[in-house]
């Protein structure tokens, strides 16, 4: 009986080139299904979505759960939609990881009550609470990370952070007790094999690594700004002006933490 890729995606095993193996060959994994929710919103990054969702779903089948305040299709940062299967009153009120994308509209949800409510809800009987780029800062604003060390994209992490009461540490994924912040973009897949290895263990992780073939080699040094040099880094951060400086104002906005 084949097995298809969406279970293997999520580390249950190697796939063989024609993209299936027999059942009775693929170890389950440990424990029951993990219950997800991973938020969208107009203007989210969608990589910072998709990459975790690829590595995640294995382990939650169909607990989990792509939640924006309404159903339907939401519009990335870049215009490529994907589509929210569950809306905010419909989303369980108990997951084990609650999950938080970044992106362009980071700063509209910093202000967003309906989002900062459901967030907090959520929180309080989740296991892990967790984000990827400035989705820190989203839980950020809704006061989840007061106190604790956290991560995010670099044109934000030592500006915005400590503004919402969280430690700024420069590392691709930082775990601090029950919260996982991970930096920009590209580090969500480091974030998701991270949290795979802590909900089935770290072979698990491996097989999700193997069968997504995560082996980078990027072509270029330049993905932090100490790598990419000064001319480079003072380009990117012009793409990222508007992301920046809108997010430290929806900081502001913020009450003391």
């Amino acid at each position: 009986m084949p097995m298809d890729r969406r279970a293997f995606t999520a580390g249950l095993a190697a796939a063989a080139l024609s993209g299936t193996v027999a059942a009775e060959a693929l170890p389950a994994p440990a424990g029951p299904p993990v219950r997800i929710a991973m938020l969208m919103f107009p203007g989210m990054t969608a990589l910072d979505l998709v990459g975790p969702q690829a590595i995640l779903s294995g382990l939650a089948g169909d607990r989990l759960h792509l939640v924006a305040r309404q159903a339907g299709p939401v519009p990335s940062d870049t215009g490529l939609s994907l589509v929210a299967d569950t809306s905010f009153e419909t989303c369980p009120r108990d997951v084990d990881v609650l999950f938080v994308p970044g992106g362009d509209g980071t700063p509209g949800q910093m202000r967003n009550e309906a989002t900062l409510a459901f967030l907090r809800e959520r929180a309080a009987r989740a296991s892990w609470i967790t984000s990827v780029c400035t989705g820190s800062l989203i839980l950020g604003a809704a006061g989840l990370l007061a106190g604790y060390r956290a991560t995010s994209h670099w044109c934000v992490r030592e500006t915005v952070l400590p503004r919402l009461g969280a430690i700024p540490v420069n590392r691709r994924v930082v775990v601090d007790r029950n919260r996982m912040t991970a930096a920009g973009i590209s580090a969500g897949l480091d974030f998701a094999l991270v949290l795979a290895a802590r909900l089935r263990g770290d072979d698990h992780a491996r097989t999700s690594q193997l069968v997504a073939e995560y082996a980078p080699e990027p072509p270029f040094s330049a993905g932090t700004p100490e790598t990419a040099g000064a001319e480079i880094a003072a380009r990117a951060g012009a793409i990222l002006r508007d992301l920046a400086d809108g997010s430290l104002a929806a900081a502001t906005l913020q009450p003391p933490r």
